[in-house]
């Protein structure tokens, strides 16, 4: 696409548009602990820097292992595709892979993955942080979680590190607009309810034990707790045991996301996979299916004390008068209690 010329007293200049056309992006992963799991299928448009992925609904997304268990994932909401509560579960030393069958009859295969055990979480720890130079109340005053663990002996390990802050939240549903006293109108969940808070695309966090091998690691970064409530932050951290492969997918897209600002933002195609399309080997396929043993740990960050000024949160005002509404499992929400909450 050439560049637009504007006539005027100044030219602006518009540098050539960089497109990849459509192509499927995938998302998921398999693990030792209960599932469901689920993969995400997109699809990129054709677009500029500003990058755009459209959900790819009605595929049929099938899971399996080496032992020859396999299960049909269900589309739960449009290009969200799930396991059962009680399905397939990931045992290590199996391998695992993933067929996608699309509506336009195109097949995918990821590359199987054999699901490696992951050493336990040895300890998390915070610390409280101020830096009075930062814009907002809420990052002025900040915890700092660090994860300890074993490597073990054994070379050729690699980790990526994940957590979920769960908040208990009475509104099922929260007005776009605040009033004039910026306050936001809710409407009441119909159950306990919590919020998922993680963050996705841009703190990416791996690491290999090319230079570690058998020792321990020790105060690894894994999040900043802001100053959003002076309630306790709850959240769990993930340990997972990954592939080389993996471990060298989230680190090109570690680089490109702090380039660009996005997981897709600049064209992916300087990424590589584990996919690839089986009934056409030149169409593009992008993203990673992988297999993962995971060690998981709790932690709660008292923000009662040490913070200086007020937290900076949303106010929202719930009408429990209003009919209420099921708090529904999703990325960003679950009715089902976080399994150490009352520890």
């Amino acid at each position: 696409m050439s560049g637009l010329v504007v006539h005027s007293c100044i030219t602006p200049y518009q540098p050539e548009v960089q497109s990849i056309g459509r192509a499927l992006v995938v998302e998921g992963l398999v693990s030792d602990q209960p599932g469901p799991y689920t993969v995400t299928l997109s699809q990129t448009a054709d677009y500029t820097y500003t990058g755009l992925n459209l959900f790819v609904r009605g595929a049929t997304v099938t899971l399996s292992d080496n032992a020859g268990t396999n299960e049909v994932l269900t589309e739960t909401s449009p290009g969200v595709y799930q396991t059962s509560a009680n399905g397939l579960r990931g045992v290590v030393g199996r391998t695992y892979k993933i067929t996608i069958r699309t509506s336009d009859g195109h097949l995918y295969e990821s590359t199987p993955e054999i699901l490696k055990a992951a050493p336990p979480i040895q300890k998390l720890t915070y610390e409280y942080r101020y830096n009075p130079f930062a814009n907002t109340n809420d990052q002025r005053n900040t915890w700092d979680v660090f994860l300890d663990t074993q490597d073990p002996e054994t070379p050729g390990n690699y980790y990526r590190w994940v957590w979920r802050n769960y908040e208990a939240t009475n509104a099922c549903s929260v007005s776009d607009d605040a009033n004039e006293q910026g306050i936001y109108s809710g409407l009441p969940c119909c159950s306990d309810c919590w919020n998922i808070n993680q963050c996705y695309s841009n703190c990416i966090n791996v690491s290999s034990d090319v230079a570690i091998n058998g020792k321990a690691i020790s105060r690894q970064p894994i999040l900043s707790v802001p100053f959003t409530s002076r309630n306790i932050y709850y959240v769990e951290v993930e340990q997972q045991a990954i592939s080389e492969g993996a471990y060298r997918f989230f680190n090109s897209v570690k680089k490109l996301v702090n380039n660009t600002g996005g997981l897709f933002d600049a064209a992916p195609s300087t990424v590589g996979g584990n996919l690839r399309c089986t009934s056409d080997p030149d169409q593009p396929v992008y993203g990673y299916f992988g297999a993962a043993g995971i060690s998981v740990m709790p932690l709660k960050v008292d923000r009662t004390k040490d913070a200086v000024g007020n937290p900076i949160f949303k106010r929202i005002t719930v009408d429990y008068l209003a009919p209420c509404l099921i708090c529904e499992n999703n990325l960003y929400r679950t009715r089902i209690k976080p399994r150490w909450w009352d520890q």
